[in-house]
Parts: C-alpha cells; sequence; structure tokens
C-alpha cells in the first residue's frame, strides 16, 4: 500500500505542478488513495521530494532526482531546473537563472569543489563563474548547456 501510494506521488509530482499538500491530497485521493496530511507529510520526507519556485513566482513539489553531466558533476534538480541559459567568455561562465534562484545554485556549485572553478559570485537571477582558464570555462558552459538539453 506505502509503496503503491508513493509511486503514485511521483507520478503525479512529475505530471503536474502540485505547490500545496492539500492539492497533493486532493489529487492521491482522486486516485483512490485515502490519505492524511500527516500521511503525505511523512511520505515528501522519505522520497525527499523539495520545493522549488517557477519562473511565475510560486512554487511547486519536484522530484529529488539528479542529473549526472559527463564530468561526474551532479545537479540536483531543483538547481538544473532553475537554470535559464548559459554562457561563457573567455575564464568566465555566466548562468542566468529564475529570478530569486542565483544564490541557491551558486552554492550548490560551490559545493561540488570542482577544481577548475575559482568561485560564483551570485545576484538576484545571475551567476558570475570564474574559472582556471578558457578551456576550463568552456568545458563547464558545454556540460551545464548539455545537462539543460536533456531534461
Amino acid at each position: 500500500m506505502k509503496k503503491n501510494r508513493q509511486e503514485k506521488m511521483l507520478e503525479l509530482i512529475s505530471r503536474y505542478e502540485i505547490d500545496t499538500q492539500d492539492e497533493l491530497i486532493t489529487l492521491l485521493r482522486e486516485n483512490g488513495f485515502d490519505v492524511t496530511q500527516a500521511t503525505v507529510s511523512r511520505d515528501i520526507r522519505e522520497l525527499k521530494i523539495a520545493k522549488m519556485t517557477t519562473g511565475r513566482g510560486t512554487y511547486r513539489y519536484v522530484l529529488p532526482k539528479s542529473a549526472e553531466v559527463s564530468s561526474g558533476v551532479k545537479f540536483s534538480a531543483a538547481l538544473t531546473d532553475s537554470i535559464v541559459r548559459v554562457n561563457s567568455a573567455q575564464n568566465l561562465v555566466v548562468l542566468k537563472t529564475y529570478p530569486g534562484m542565483a544564490g541557491a545554485v551558486a552554492v550548490g556549485i560551490d559545493h561540488m569543489n570542482l577544481v577548475q572553478i575559482l568561485g560564483c559570485v551570485a545576484g538576484d537571477d545571475t551567476i558570475l563563474v570564474v574559472t582556471q582558464d578558457n578551456d576550463c570555462a568552456a568545458s563547464f558552459a558545454k556540460q551545464v548547456q548539455d545537462l539543460l538539453r536533456n531534461i
């Protein structure tokens, strides 16, 4: 029962933009699962489901998947979904994000501890990534672009 309910939760979250537990409870009940708020809350925690902002300034639940780029660099789904555009110039990479998401993405990049990245500076919707050299910048930008294409 629990496994089926959690599988249905993952399916619903991947199919719909669900922004509240009440909405998720309603959808689960429409699909034959009689659940309480406490049960849904516990399932969200166990499944590592997160909330992220959308481009419209609202929130939605996102699945806990992670995507891996060719060098083994991992971005969480929430971080990946926040990136809008990637460009590089010489040893710099500029990442555009949805408003308010640049800081979170920059922290995620910093926590990867990549030797080719010297540091990040984040504004509201823009991140400047400083790399060791032009080749590192081009490589990192390509990895992020490839990742965005695979979503």
